[in-house]
């Protein structure tokens, strides 16, 4: 049974402004190195690991973008399907499972997460694939190491095989006394948006508990222009479809759903604080990059892509300079960013978000 990665890029990356726009959101952008976040995910399932080449699911205004990082890593995608409007990744998965065999596996990932222990990760897929091809649905559990009321949790139930448990439920982000009452029970995991499908068996689910879904999506996909690797789904019948991620449409409504705990490095890079912690930092654990200047300054992210950034005295913040847009935070309230693009558009200016 053969598995096909399949790279969910149709996100903004909101609280990660200035850097991340909606013509350049963040998993095409170089914040850890050398390679941009889509190139890395696209690099965790190589075929001399047993994947097949990679299927994207992104937005038309990112095509060429995303075909140049691709093509700069030397990965052919097997399809880019291109999402008419965002509809969440209930849609964008059934997208990727209609163009696929019912008996493959997808390994659905999102494109914007880091992974820093790749052999971690692919051990844990190979616990789950048993699993997998026998129909379950299977999500994959990041071992907390503390209290986060930024994620959602999955909650394990009994074990069904050796590393791998029915999930009991899943659970919304929750507030800190109840994320800690969490940790202590060493029943949850933080809910990392990864699935391993077989892709009849999701698509099963998927007309079962979201029909409408379904049915618009299969219309899109049957009306579809097709350009060599290139789909683009028919945007009336797509727009139909309603608009819900695959945690909502299915993961928790289906029966036979299981969860694979892995410690495996990863993050969401969510907001600036969650990309300060992956970042190397100096001696007063400030991680500085371009033109900065930072004296007397410590625990601070500083990042310039045009004018010098001078800070003195401060700790703890955020400071992000664009040639358009200049950021300042307290690393407290990275999560608030996202506030900006609200006041962004409602005065009108899109071409800043």
């Amino acid at each position: 049974m053969q598995t096909t990665p399949v790279i969910l890029s149709g996100g903004a990356g909101t609280r990660l402004w200035p850097l991340s726009r909606n013509a350049t959101p963040k998993q095409l952008l170089r914040l850890l190195g050398s390679e941009t976040l889509i190139q890395s995910a696209a690099r965790r399932a190589p075929a001399e690991n047993g994947f097949r080449a990679p299927l994207i699911v992104a937005g038309e205004a990112h095509l060429t973008e995303i075909e140049a990082q691709l093509a700069e890593i030397g990965v052919a995608p097997r399809a880019i399907v291109l999402e008419p409007a965002g509809r969440n990744t209930a849609p964008a998965v059934a997208l990727a499972a209609l163009m696929l065999p019912e008996d493959e596996l997808m390994l659905v990932m999102p494109s914007d997460h880091i992974i820093n222990d790749v052999d971690a990760f692919r051990a844990a897929i190979a616990r789950a694939k048993p699993l997998a091809q026998d129909g379950w649905l299977v999500t994959f559990g990041i071992t907390p190491d503390r209290p986060e009321t930024g994620y959602g949790y999955i909650e394990t139930a009994e074990s069904i095989a050796e590393g791998v448990h029915r999930v009991a439920r899943f659970v919304e982000k929750p507030p800190l006394e109840t994320a800690k009452a969490y940790l202590e029970t060493g029943r949850f995991y933080w809910n990392a948006g990864i699935f391993l499908l077989r892709a009849g068996s999701f698509l099963a689910e998927l007309r079962r508990h979201a029909p409408d879904i379904d049915a618009a999506v299969r219309h899109s996909v049957a009306d579809a222009a097709h350009e060599g690797p290139i789909l683009r789904p028919d945007r009336a019948s797509f727009l139909a479809s309603p608009s819900d991620s695959i945690d909502y449409a299915v993961m928790e409504k289906a029966e036979r759903v299981a969860v694979v705990p892995v410690e495996m490095g990863w993050s969401d890079i969510g907001a600036f604080n969650a990309l300060l912690e992956q970042l190397p930092r100096d001696a007063a654990g400030n991680a500085v990059g371009g033109d900065v200047i930072a004296l007397d300054t410590a625990d601070c992210l500083i990042r310039s892509e045009g004018p010098l950034v001078a800070a003195i005295g401060v700790s703890n913040v955020t400071i992000i300079a664009t040639d358009d847009a200049v950021l300042v935070v307290a690393n407290e309230r990275a999560q608030d960013v996202k506030r900006i693009i609200d006041t962004l558009k409602a005065n009108g200016r899109h071409n800043m978000s």
